[in-house]
């Protein structure tokens, strides 16, 4: 089968496209013939070595597939050949085969794509466990959400509303500013013309906001927090601007505020059954039309590097994929016209 393969940590530009065997499952594992794949920002950190963890050498990126069920271990009784899933497979997802444990496989909707599907997983899982259970946010509170149009940015924006906030979207265009207020938001923000903090307190008449979602870092994350209400909430999902940013401590004395970090891989590995109710729920929400994936492309396996470069660059809206279903499109305009 055919592969992406990382030999070394280096440079994502080194990575190739080989042939190699199709993997071997175990007595809890489940083999998917992958149609179509989501890619993350962490995979181009994963392959040049800056991620938090690190895989063996050699290795495949790729944590989260979609496609149909071709084999399952001895031990597996809850997943069979032929169904349609989404997995959370941790690396092995650029290719045309791949492993998941069977605890990570979730059957998916009749009416959910697969191109969907691919663009579910993380995104929604990550939002939906942040805004959830790690923030508690209630009805009525308000909510910042930086990168507002990115991968994670969107969903957060989507769950948000979903779970009764108002929802101000941060972005970096009125392209992109566009895109969230057709997904939701009640307020935008353009932080490359706006003055961040004092915007925020006009649209909050001063009071400041209960939760910021942030998965940016950098420069945006100070103002942030100056932002926040009394007992407000910085949740710290990534650094996708490249700095990790150091935050005066006092600041959170001052207005009983928190930072927390979310780490949705390693819940979702720890708390199964907490994550499997979770993903029943983002599915009931995905057939009531409440959420709706925004795939801005989807290449074929061939095109990964141009595709990962898009992610890393931080140019997508929404999400991007690669479809190992045979198309050449770049714009998956099922889901991107939605």
């Amino acid at each position: 089968m055919k592969a992406v393969l990382c030999r070394e940590f280096e440079p994502r530009g080194n990575l190739r496209l080989e042939e190699i065997a199709t993997p071997r499952i175990g007595r809890d594992q489940v083999l998917i013939r992958v149609e179509a794949c989501g890619l993350n920002f962490f995979d181009g950190l994963m392959v040049e070595g800056k991620y938090q963890t690190r895989p063996e050498l050699p290795f495949t990126p790729g944590s989260e597939v979609a496609g149909i069920v071709v084999e399952t271990g001895a031990d597996v009784t809850n997943i069979r050949p032929g169904m349609r899933v989404l997995a959370f497979n941790g690396t092995g997802g650029y290719a045309e085969e791949a492993v998941a444990l069977a605890e990570r496989v979730y059957e998916i909707p009749d009416s959910m794509s697969f191109q969907e599907a691919a663009g579910f997983l993380i995104t929604y899982a990550t939002s939906h466990h942040a805004l959830k259970d790690r923030a508690g946010i209630k009805p009525g509170e308000t909510l910042l959400v930086l990168g507002a149009a990115g991968g994670v940015g969107l969903t957060a924006v989507e769950i948000g509303k979903q779970l009764g906030a108002k929802v101000i979207a941060a972005a970096s265009t009125e392209e992109k500013l566009e895109l969230c207020r057709a997904h939701g938001a009640d307020e935008t923000i353009n932080y490359t013309t706006d003055d961040l903090r004092q915007r925020l307190k006009e649209l909050t008449g001063g009071r400041g906001i209960d939760v910021v979602y942030d998965p940016v870092g950098g420069r945006l994350t100070e103002p942030s927090v100056r932002s926040l209400a009394v007992n407000g909430r910085l949740l710290v999902i990534g650094f996708a601007a490249g700095d990790i940013p150091s935050i005066p401590l006092n600041l959170l004395l001052l207005k009983q505020s928190s930072m927390i970090g979310v780490f949705w891989g390693s819940f979702a590995r720890a708390n199964p059954q907490h994550q499997a109710a979770n993903m029943a729920e983002l599915f009931s929400w995905f057939t009531q039309g409440q959420l709706k994936p925004h795939i801005s492309g989807a290449y074929p396996l061939e095109r990964f590097a141009e595709a990962l470069d898009v992610v890393m660059e931080r140019a997508a809206k929404g999400k991007v994929v690669l479809n190992m279903g045979g198309s050449t499109s770049s714009v998956s305009s099922k889901v991107a016209n939605q």
